[in-house]
């Protein structure tokens, strides 16, 4: 077995070295810093299709697709060509643009669980926006999530769970005021016993419910059968807003997300990604009656400059109008099993112990014999023996996200050679181990 000998990253390295000194961490956002597996990151120049090219001259076939959005692959030709055209008209009016209208209804036409949409500008923007939708329409405060579901940076939600699994939350990041943490209850994913015993506790006190569908910030956690019913069934009985966090599955898992994939009908929706082709976006939206209370229409407070971006709507509504077209989502989904496959092959002839999981054009592979199905069960994984693989993949060429937690993507412009050079730079790194 010929083990492939480290990448030229010295002028990554010296870039990185040069932000450390002026970014915290060197990065804009902490996995990027490649703390989870060691060594330097590489700096990226460009991107095309499904690769990315480094300042080192490095080429890799890329897994992470800026973590998602890029599910027609990088620089895709009409999304480049609409946003030369965009951005000639100017880059941000702060006023109502014919774009922003034309992307709300291919959302709302998508998702029929939603009646109106507010368009933000992050995932965390829009987290934060609905569960504040949430608590003004009930008149409620507290909120549950799920251990391992990530909502964005807001500070009710960076809490972990307390001692017990009935105990409300402790915050999870310094800076976070303990009395933001007490209005938020985290229990664990899939389980709807305990769900069940701390909605009977406390459903009076309950606004909402926050679930990623699939859980992808443990890498790709699916839901078990009857969870996401038991807790459709449950927030009905006790009229508690159910929101589906589909920042990361949705357009991912279906055209229609994980709502359409799994048939639950949720009352608030969180999107971004996929649906700003790249650029910064966010949305959210609902029922009708509870966006109406959202401002100007009604009492709850949200606003942003950007917000409805023109670069970031014509990317969005170029994108959708390519994922819409038929036969795109078998494609994809026939590229994402034969990856799949592939990996599953190539762990079992080296063998090495994996669990891999798959929803739509998401995966993830984990080092472990145990079945994952949560916060606990992913946390069992070897972090350690990733990482070597993690190396060892990056070496041949391939990009994997740089943490076992986080979810990989594929996209319409990975080729099935894209994907055999894959399976074999997985088996030589599996070998490796």
């Amino acid at each position: 077995m010929v083990i492939h000998k480290p990448i030229d990253l010295t002028r990554s390295k010296l870039l990185f070295n040069r932000a450390r000194r002026l970014i915290p961490g060197g990065v804009n956002s902490p996995v990027r810093a490649f703390k989870a597996v060691g060594g330097v990151p590489p700096f990226i120049k460009r991107a095309k299709g499904s690769k990315l090219y480094d300042i080192d001259g490095n080429e890799y076939i890329d897994y992470v697709l800026s973590w998602g959005p890029m599910i027609l692959g990088h620089a895709h030709p009409k999304v480049v060509s609409v946003l030369k055209k965009a951005v000639e008209n100017g880059t941000s009016y702060g006023a109502p643009t014919p774009s922003e209208v034309e992307l709300a209804s291919m959302i709302l036409k998508a998702y029929p669980s939603m009646d109106m949409v507010r368009m933000v500008n992050s995932g965390t923007e829009a987290a934060m926006s609905a569960i504040r939708a949430a608590r003004g329409f009930t008149r409620r405060d507290k909120v549950v999530k799920f251990e391992g579901c990530y909502h964005g940076h807001a500070d009710g939600l960076l809490v972990k769970a307390g001692s017990g699994a009935l105990t409300f939350g402790i915050p999870d990041s310094s800076g976070v005021p303990k009395d933001y943490a007490r209005n938020t209850i985290t229990i664990p994913f899939n389980d709807i016993g305990i769900l069940k015993k701390t909605i009977e506790k406390e459903y009076k006190n309950i606004a909402c419910i926050i679930v990623e569908p699939v859980v992808g910030n443990i890498g790709c956690v699916l839901p078990r059968r009857g969870f996401l019913e038991g807790l459709r069934n449950l927030t009905n009985k006790y009229d508690i807003i159910l929101i589906f966090d589909e920042v990361l599955t949705g357009f991912r898992v279906a055209y229609g997300g994980a709502q359409k994939a799994f048939g639950i009908v949720p009352d608030m929706t969180c999107l971004g990604k996929v649906i700003g082709g790249g650029l910064p976006v966010g949305a959210y939206g609902g029922r009708k009656e509870i966006m109406a209370m959202v401002a100007p229409e009604g009492p709850v407070y949200q606003a942003g400059t950007l917000s409805g971006n023109p670069l970031a709507m014509a990317a969005g509504i170029e994108t959708l109008k390519i994922l819409s077209k038929k036969d795109t989502y078998k494609i994809l989904d026939d590229k994402a099993e034969a990856l799949e496959n592939g990996l599953r092959d190539a762990s079992a002839r080296a063998d090495v112990n994996v669990r891999f999981y798959r929803a739509g054009t998401m995966f993830c592979t984990y080092f472990t014999d145990d079945d994952v199905f949560d916060y606990a069960t992913a946390k069992r994984s070897d972090t350690k023996k990733f990482a070597r693989f993690f190396h060892g993949m990056l070496r041949r060429g391939i990009n994997l996200a740089p943490s076992q937690f986080e979810a990989g993507f594929i996209s319409l412009a990975h080729t099935q050679s894209d994907i055999k050079a894959t399976v074999k730079a997985a088996y030589e790194a599996f070998k490796e181990l």
